[in-house]
């Protein structure tokens, strides 16, 4: 069978997109390696496919993405590989110049848009290099796909090419009464004390995220506990606010959680939390996992009211869409949440008609075509 190397920018461990990809290309038979890196404090990484994650001298700023395109370029150069697949803008790179020169087919999953993440907001320069790689390589794309519709729309637009659609939803709701789904009913990774709501958010801590938001709101909200799963540029910033609010006990920063045992503690939540900052068309044309781990979860998410997360909750009731942010509002939001059943069908009917194994068929397609043209 084909091997497929796989090449993403983070340490793997918390990766849903990237693993869920490599699972499916490797049932239908695929000889896989994903690549990544490692960081100093990451975890041990257990997957069933090949992994190898690069200790890189530099680990953050633009020297970091050099470095990292500079060794994945002759790593994919001398490799024995079939056909690439390329995570993100920050990785493309390296990757088309080996598909070039080895005259090797690629394949490209846009996970956001690269060249509008908050981050890059006040940073024009280093904005304008990565906007340059996707007008250089961009055009020449034949085989591609992103998260949602917006953001395709505006690459197929603006690049005159065929990029697909395949949302980040879960694995298929396995059947009641499985071992898995008494597992995740019982889960107990948040110890709730009795008269306690857990209020959660899982991902990463970064620019315009609207933590803070939900920090500010806490005050307002007896009887609730906001836990925080994941790390990022914005973690100190974060705790350090905690910590100016004295809200340390009702504000809990779990970490980095694998995402073999997430959906236990999404479980465990009464409301999800998915707040984003209008920064940039990345953000506002996004369609985060999160929205879809809580509807697996069947819990109720509190959200903001941007196009492609808005048609989701409104088409399925799966939660509430907020346009301001004000503390007291959150607050007030969120204890009538609490007051109101959501309607367990419409998460039946959700879960019935959104799944990965669905929407992993694009990708499957797509790979057999590149490598049946090549």
């Amino acid at each position: 069978m084909a091997k497929i190397i796989i090449s993403v920018t983070n340490d793997l461990l918390t990766d849903q997109r990237v693993h869920k990809v490599c699972a499916s290309l490797q049932e239908v038979g695929y000889d896989l390696l994903l690549i990544g890196r490692r960081f100093h404090d990451s975890k041990p990484l257990e997957r069933s496919y090949p992994t190898r994650r690069m200790r890189l001298i530099f680990n953050s700023s633009f020297l970091f993405y050099v470095e990292y395109n500079f060794r994945l370029f002759f790593y994919l150069l001398f490799s024995k590989a079939d056909l690439f697949l390329s995570n993100d803008t920050d990785s493309l790179l390296a990757n088309y110049l080996a598909a070039t020169i080895r005259n090797k087919p690629l394949v490209f999953d846009a996970h956001e848009m690269f060249p509008e993440v908050p981050e890059l907001t006040n940073r024009p320069f280093v904005k304008s290099v990565w906007t340059a790689i996707e007008n250089c390589i961009f055009p020449k794309l034949k085989y591609a796909y992103t998260v949602c519709q917006s953001i395709a729309d505006i690459y197929n637009k603006k690049y005159n090419i065929n990029m697909q659609v395949v949302r980040n939803i879960p694995l298929a709701c396995p059947a009641e009464g499985s071992e898995i789904i008494c597992k995740i009913k019982n889960a107990q990774a948040i110890n709730k004390k009795e008269g306690e709501y857990v209020l959660l958010y899982q991902g990463a801590i970064n620019v315009g995220r609207g933590i803070e938001w939900m920090i500010e709101a806490m005050p307002f909200l007896d009887n609730f506990v906001f836990y925080i799963a994941g790390t990022g540029d914005k973690m100190q910033e974060m705790q350090a606010l905690v910590r100016e609010k004295k809200l340390q006990h009702r504000v809990i920063f779990l970490g980095r959680i694998p995402l073999e045992q997430l959906s236990e503690y999404t479980a465990c939540a009464d409301i999800g939390i998915s707040f984003l900052e209008n920064k940039g068309l990345n953000y506002y044309y996004s369609l985060p996992n999160r929205i879809f781990d809580f509807m697996r979860a069947q819990v109720p998410v509190i959200a903001s009211d941007f196009p492609e997360i808005s048609a989701v909750i409104k088409k399925y009731e799966l939660g509430i869409l907020i346009d301001h942010y004000e503390p007291q509002y959150i607050a007030s939001v969120i204890k009538e949440m609490i007051k109101i059943p959501f309607d367990e069908q419409k998460y039946s009917i959700a879960n019935s008609e959104l799944s990965w194994e669905n929407e992993s068929k694009t990708i499957l397609q797509m790979v057999e075509k590149a490598l049946t043209l090549n």
